[in-house]
């Protein structure tokens, strides 16, 4: 008789992809990623002081160093991304199982998959922001090119940190959080609604329209998240929704100044972003149907029960026999 095979966990499932898996690494996990992130973050910024400050930088009213536009946008990117490193090793350290578990359930990033998300979210994300810059918005103030000699280095740094502070975010929303829940619930609405809120809420509380555009961002980032079995599609929309939209702050005068987040955005504009969001779920739907993980990781096999302890006297069964 043949045992069973074992069971191929769902995405939000992952954080029982371990033997030594208990109740409580979730909630230590959570804890441990909410501080840690703090502390890095905070300690990145302290030594962008120091280092700003020993090169010359002005002050700013608030006590702070004044990087300028490009180079406080970049240390604000690389603050975020800093959560990155700090998610995989709460898996790694505390979960107790692979820290590629997080990235998708064949155990690793799959990197040619999240190529086709990126193709896929191009076109359908260039043309909804080209709609939104089109849009008639009363209090919107005029903008003035800033030129080359400032686009040209605010775009490299873009294109370089951009897609790491999307990642980052994603691993913590849609990875840590959706995991750690679904450790507790096998339904995996359960584990999308709370850090879909949470990511809402981290963006600040600007308008209604905008509260709501970042809802439905991370419940159908969280959605394609687990259909898919990985994050790859949820990255793709993000650092390409981020990249355009800092694309084009870093292309006017100032823009790269403005403390405006997505939570800001007026209903104009969120008709128009929950359009692309639409477009862009149904295309990687399409896709995933004709693509699927070669591999996943299966649960745990139970441990056999221990073998009845032998005191002596004649064996009950011939050596050798079945």
């Amino acid at each position: 008789m043949t045992s069973p095979l074992p069971e191929l966990l769902p995405y939000h499932r992952m954080a029982r992809a371990s033997l030594r898996h208990r109740w409580w690494r979730p909630v230590l996990g959570a804890g441990f990623v909410a501080v840690a992130g703090v502390l890095v973050a905070a300690l990145l910024y302290g030594l962008g002081s120091v280092l700003g400050a020993a090169k010359g930088y002005p002050e700013a009213p608030d006590g702070t160093v004044e990087f300028g536009p490009v180079s406080g946008t970049a240390l604000d990117l690389l603050a975020i991304a800093s959560a990155l490193p700090v998610v995989l090793l709460a898996v790694r350290w505390i979960g107790r199982r692979p820290a590629g578990t997080v990235s998708s359930v064949t155990g690793g990033l799959r990197w040619r998959w999240l190529g086709l998300c990126v193709l896929a979210a191009l076109p359908v994300l260039a043309v909804t922001t080209g709609v939104m810059l089109l849009l008639p918005l009363d209090d919107a103030p005029p903008s003035r090119w800033a030129g080359w000699e400032v686009f040209g280095p605010a775009l490299a740094m873009l294109v370089v940190l951009v897609p790491l502070q999307a990642a980052a975010e994603e691993y913590v929303f849609r990875g840590w959080l959706t995991q750690a829940v679904g450790g507790f619930l096998r339904s995996p609405w359960w584990a999308l609604v709370p850090q879909a809120a949470l990511f809402a809420a981290a963006h600040g509380w600007g308008t209604p329209w905008g509260f709501a555009d970042l809802l439905v961002f991370a419940v159908v980032a969280g959605r394609l998240t687990v259909r898919t079995g990985g994050l790859e599609a949820a990255i793709g929309l993000h650092a390409v929704s981020n990249l355009l939209a800092f694309g084009v702050s870093a292309a006017v005068v100032d823009g790269l100044k403005s403390d405006d987040t997505a939570a800001d955005a007026p209903w104009q504009v969120v008709a128009v972003d929950l359009a692309g969001i639409a477009l862009y779920a149904a295309a990687v739907l399409w896709l995933a149907r004709r693509r699927t993980p070669t591999r996943a990781v299966p649960a745990p096999a139970p441990v056999p029960p221990p073998l009845p302890f032998y005191s002596g006297g004649h064996l009950p069964f011939r050596p050798g026999g079945a």
